[in-house]
């Protein structure tokens, strides 16, 4: 009898509990029309690469950013998508272009760096650019965008 009380779900007796769910706005939009404008997305910014245009391609990959559990391929799509744009830059431009993006654009980036981080080996992404570009926004953006990232709820 001394072990029974941890079986007990007493969630499901407390109507004050709070859901995930309820945490943070999930997307309105159908999965379907989320995987289409990030294939969209994938383009524009190709384009926006292929004038140099780092600063806009950035702003295309993190505005509307993908939330939510049933955009997965969304999500991915627009992580390669980052992590080709990552990987196009020089070090010596980062800087300049992480103080052209918003607070919310720099929330935006380091939500993905994390997870670039998280994701060992994926893609073509190698740990020292996503490390370099970690630093260059921290000295830009502050450890705020830190905090603010590790409390947002909703991941990307």
């Amino acid at each position: 009898m001394e072990g029974a009380f941890r079986k007990i779900d007493i969630d499901a007796y407390d109507e004050d509990v709070l859901q995930e769910e309820e945490l943070f706005d999930i997307d309105p939009r159908d999965p379907a029309q989320v995987l289409d404008d990030a294939k969209q997305r994938q383009s524009a910014v190709r384009s926006a690469l292929a004038r140099s245009d780092v600063v806009g391609a950035l702003n295309i990959v993190l505005e509307n950013a993908p939330y939510g559990p049933n955009v997965e391929e969304a999500k991915t799509v627009t992580l390669q998508t980052l992590l080709t744009i990552l990987n196009t830059t020089k070090a010596t431009e980062i800087p300049a272009v992480v103080k052209a993006l918003s607070q919310d654009g720099q929330d935006t980036l380091m939500k993905y760096l994390y997870k670039g981080m998280a994701m060992p080996g994926w893609g073509d992404i190698s740990g020292s650019v996503l490390l370099g570009w970690h630093e260059k926004l921290t000295e830009v953006a502050g450890t705020g965008c830190i905090v603010r990232t590790m409390t947002d709820r909703r991941t990307v």
